[in-house]
């Protein structure tokens, strides 16, 4: 089942302490500062440093930050209107109810323990039904809406260099742990071995034999499979990752697929080309397949199925899983409470339902006249770096020019909500209820196979507290759950705002220009538009930003990876140039007040810093700088405002500081 995932999110437990009077008029929280830390020396210290040494992280969390504090709130009011509608409320309203019977499935424990793992049973007996390899394709196809797993993955989505037009992509996948290194680093010997000792766990409790040497084949298989993937930095290449083929094609480049049977039974007969996303894994897959025994898959087919389905069933299989997914992996010392997995869920299943009612309640409209505003301001900030840039040619910057003023901005909520109609919820029925979610959301996706493109549809929901852009449609998104403090407040001082919402949006904006963004036009598709000296010059400056970030060690002899984040790590740097300048051009020519004792330039570095404060579990931290996009708070932080003329004014920098970079050692990328 590969559109539910179920497992316990890494958002916050409880929010940050209310701020005093004078504080929510300044927008900043002083009271996390660390002062015995000067500015210029640790600039991500000085202002979070305080907090950094005297919070604690929730049992039930690997990680927790500001947005973390944010998304807390967000799930608290979440709740609220969750188990409203599970009490009958919001009568009349079809999808509160499906809302309400979702979660108080999940909550109902004591019918879970009763069940044990008669749920699952039926997946189990399919998996034991796959007699012979040519079984394989109607089972990988099965478990798409269901449990289980695949060495691969369909999915339909725009066409990247035709973005009028959906299209279907094939894409590697099939691992059980966070990353392909997990399988092969020595460092992760202990990691290994815990994940076979879970899945003989997994074995046991669902009552089949031979567990631990299940596991031991399942670790093989997916050894294999990490070996031939391709790396994180690999999938970031849009061109490279571009590879159309007809179905014909497909089906004899990849025999041991058996693709006509596998498109027929996944319900994507109605493509006529796939897009295939690591041309070398299939083919190096291909010959996995036809050199794997068909005992192996089904070991590998049972270990997904039951670690899928364990955060459902009884309290040993959520255990279970909780202590290799939760405590091992990521550090969790204690499992989230059943109220917030079952938020969680409905809200992985529901979210549209429940986002709905999120606004109706929580969204303030004032709020999107707001943000109609600063986003203007930031594309006029934009406008006029792109104008201004003395390294890039007139042709290049024309086509530049005409990408932003194609942006599209989405803000709060989807003008037009997701019909849950034919969608069934069971209050009696948790695993049936995940199990029809999963179907409904991969009928909605092959759907689009024979649609025209939704310009309006939205890929978080309002109540999530993040933001995206999306470069097929080139749209930047921003859910209303994020237009909240520390990031947005009404309220507060321009300049913290600037630095926190209006560096979001830059940041937003930005993506349409980093390293991989810039492969797309103004009309959402991969065309190099790009002249050659431009595109050397660009390169130049990136690998600038590459080099910076590769020198960064979060933990010992771990290094962020400044290929993995470049394209972040740019989107932040330009992000927060242009919300500077966006700031600036706000005051009209005029100097900015100072507020208790702060000046407005220092107060936006401040409003940036503070967004980032984060704590992290050492075990997710490591599976972070592996695994995720985007760097750790700190160098956002302090890796970016170095950059800025602005910030070494605001806080009067010296050579010999901890924050110095001199000015020809500047990186401006925007």
């Amino acid at each position: 089942m590969r559109l539910l995932r179920l497992a316990p999110l890494a958002l916050a437990a409880l929010a940050l302490g209310a701020p005093a009077r004078a504080q929510q008029a300044l927008g900043i929280d002083r009271t996390a500062f660390d002062t015995s830390v000067r500015p210029q020396d640790d600039f991500y210290r000085y202002v979070n440093g305080h907090w950094l040494a005297t919070f604690e992280i929730p049992a039930d969390r690997s990680r927790y930050g500001a947005f973390d504090a944010l998304g807390e709130q967000s799930r608290r009011d979440v709740r609220t209107l969750i188990e409203e509608a599970a009490a009958g409320g919001f009568a009349g309203d079809p999808d509160a109810a499906r809302v309400g019977a979702f979660f108080t499935a999940f909550m109902d424990s004591a019918r879970a323990e009763t069940l044990g793992a008669a749920p699952v049973r039926a997946d189990l007996e399919r998996i034991d039904a796959v007699r012979t390899m040519a079984d394989l394709p109607s089972y990988f196809a099965h478990t798409a809406g269901a449990f289980g797993a695949a060495p691969f993955g369909a999915f339909v989505n725009q066409d990247a260099k035709d973005a009028q037009q959906y299209a279907l992509y094939l894409t590697q996948g099939g691992l059980g742990l966070p990353d392909q290194s997990y399988y092969v680093a020595d460092q992760f010997a202990t990691q290994r071995a815990a994940y076979t000792a879970y899945i003989a766990r997994l074995y046991e409790l669902a009552g089949l034999p031979d567990g631990a040497a299940a596991a031991e084949r399942v670790l093989a298989l997916e050894t294999g499979i990490a070996r031939i993937q391709w790396t994180r930095v690999q999938n970031r290449d849009r061109e490279a990752t571009y590879n159309k083929m007809s179905m014909a094609e497909v089906a004899a480049a990849y025999p041991h697929l058996g693709w006509a049977t596998y498109v027929r039974e996944a319900g994507l007969s109605a493509a006529d080309s796939v897009i295939v996303r690591q041309p070398t894994y299939f083919a190096a897959l291909d010959s996995l397949l036809g050199a794997t025994t068909v005992e192996a898959w089904r070991d590998y087919a049972r270990s997904h199925a039951l670690d899928q389905a364990a955060p459902l069933l009884s309290s040993d299989f959520v255990n279970a899983h909780f202590e290799f997914n939760g405590r091992t992996l990521s550090g969790q010392p204690a499992l989230a409470p059943r109220w917030r997995r079952a938020v969680n869920a409905t809200n992985g299943a529901l979210g549209e339902a429940v986002g709905r009612l999120f606004v109706s309640r929580h969204f303030r409209p004032e709020a999107r006249v707001r943000m109609d505003a600063l986003i203007a301001n930031l594309r006029e900030a934009f406008r006029a770096s792109i104008t201004d840039l003395d390294w890039m040619s007139p042709a290049t910057r024309a086509e530049a020019l005409d990408k932003l003023n194609k942006f599209t901005p989405k803000i709060g909520y989807p003008e037009r909500w997701r019909d849950y109609s034919t969608l069934q919820a069971d209050a009696t029925d948790l695993v049936g209820n995940a199990r029809r979610s999963a179907a409904f959301g991969y009928a909605y996706m092959t759907g689009r196979l024979s649609r025209s493109v939704d310009r309006g549809e939205w890929g978080m929901t309002p109540q999530t507290v993040n933001a995206y852009y999306n470069s097929t449609m080139n749209e930047i998104v921003f859910p209303a759950a994020i237009l909240r403090p520390p990031f947005f407040d009404p309220t507060a001082d321009d300049a913290v705002n600037y630095g926190g919402i209006g560096a979001v949006i830059g940041h937003e904006f930005s993506h349409g220009f980093d390293d991989q963004g810039r492969r797309s036009d103004g009309n959402g598709n991969l065309r190099d538009w790009w002249t050659e000296a431009d595109a050397t010059e660009y390169t130049r400056r990136a690998q600038q930003v590459v080099d910076q970030y590769n020198a960064f060690a979060p933990l010992e002899g771990t290094h962020i990876n400044g290929e993995l984040t470049l394209g972040e790590n740019i989107a932040d740097l330009a992000g927060l140039t242009m919300a500077y300048r966006a700031y600036r051009r706000s005051l009209n020519g005029q100097e900015a007040p100072v507020i208790d004792g702060l000046t407005g330039d220092q107060r936006f570095f401040m409003g940036w810093a503070q967004v980032w404060r984060t704590m992290h579990r050492e075990e997710f931290l490591r599976q972070l700088l592996l695994t995720d996009s985007h760097s750790p708070g700190e160098y956002r932080t302090n890796g970016i405002v170095q950059h800025l003329d602005a910030f070494h004014e605001a806080f009067h920098t010296q050579p010999g500081d901890g924050m110095w970079r001199a000015p020809e050692d500047r990186i401006r990328v925007w």
